[in-house]
């Protein structure tokens, strides 16, 4: 079987329980991973080093990368990257789960496409239990299709997504930009000829919560969205008419009320 390295970054803030249960859904897997890298973005609380103790005593493939100050998401996965020993790389979150056969369908993917550069998959978004799936992520399969969905919204789900090291790298791997840094980073990976694949089916349990419907909203939300935008129209990606499209939406829904967008968000972007 193909060797490959998977790709997390802590951070204080994060609980200790969702990191156990995450880490526990990467080693439960049908297809073992050969590596996982963990980021550390800075000091951590005392009850996150003593899950990362027990993880890292219990399994030799697990390699931790202590950073001195949190540097944000993008800067911390990139630090991971470079000690990434395998050019195949599955990027986790901290408080997801990973379902039992995720990997395994993803490599499979791999082999039997070796062109490809990025292979995602849908995710059911739970709250409280993972049993209480809320609303599923769904993202189109075929790469033409993942390039044209690109200009409206994310393509991939990235907690769930393994990819080519080389390819990301070669597309200037992860750029600092706060909430936004894999949505960034497929827009220029499309726009270097990666070639993209999105399984069809969940292969990861999304943590959700009304708190993230708070993150996702209000000013500094909004124009961070504006902000991303315009760069991928100043870029090519995107023509004017669907600059204006695409912030003219952004805008309006960030600066609804929590209630009226998490009721937009479970009955007409989700499935």
């Amino acid at each position: 079987m193909q060797s490959f390295s998977v790709l997390l970054s802590l951070y204080h803030k994060e609980s200790a329980l969702f990191l156990c249960q995450s880490l526990e859904s990467v080693f439960a897997q049908t297809l073992l991973p050969t590596e996982v890298i963990l980021v550390e973005d800075g000091p951590l609380t005392d009850e996150l080093y003593a899950v990362v103790k027990e993880f890292t005593d219990r399994y030799l493939e697990m390699k931790v990368i202590p950073l001195a100050e949190n540097l944000g998401l993008g800067k911390a996965l990139n630090e991971g990257l470079k000690h990434c020993s395998y050019d195949l790389v599955a990027r986790m979150d901290t408080d997801d789960i990973a379902k039992p056969d995720r990997f395994e369908k993803q490599l499979a993917i791999f082999r039997e496409y070796p062109e490809l550069d990025v292979v995602g998959a849908w995710i059911d978004e739970f709250e409280g239990e993972f049993s209480n799936v809320l609303s599923a992520r769904k993202v189109p399969e075929e790469h033409a299709d993942i390039f044209e969905f690109a200009k409206k919204r994310c393509p991939v789900n990235h907690p769930v997504v393994m990819f080519r090291k080389s390819a990301v790298l070669k597309s200037g791997g992860y750029k600092h930009f706060p909430l936004f840094e894999d949505y960034f980073l497929w827009v220029r990976m499309l726009m270097n000829g990666a070639r993209f694949y999105n399984i069809q089916e969940s292969l990861l349990f999304f943590r959700f919560s009304p708190d993230m419907f708070k993150r996702r909203g209000g000013w500094r939300y909004a124009v961070t969205e504006v902000r991303l935008q315009t760069l991928f129209y100043r870029m090519g990606f995107i023509g004017f008419c669907s600059l204006i499209r695409n912030t003219s939406i952004r805008l309006v829904t960030r600066l609804l009320p929590n209630n009226f967008r998490s009721l937009l968000y479970k009955r007409f972007i989700r499935g």
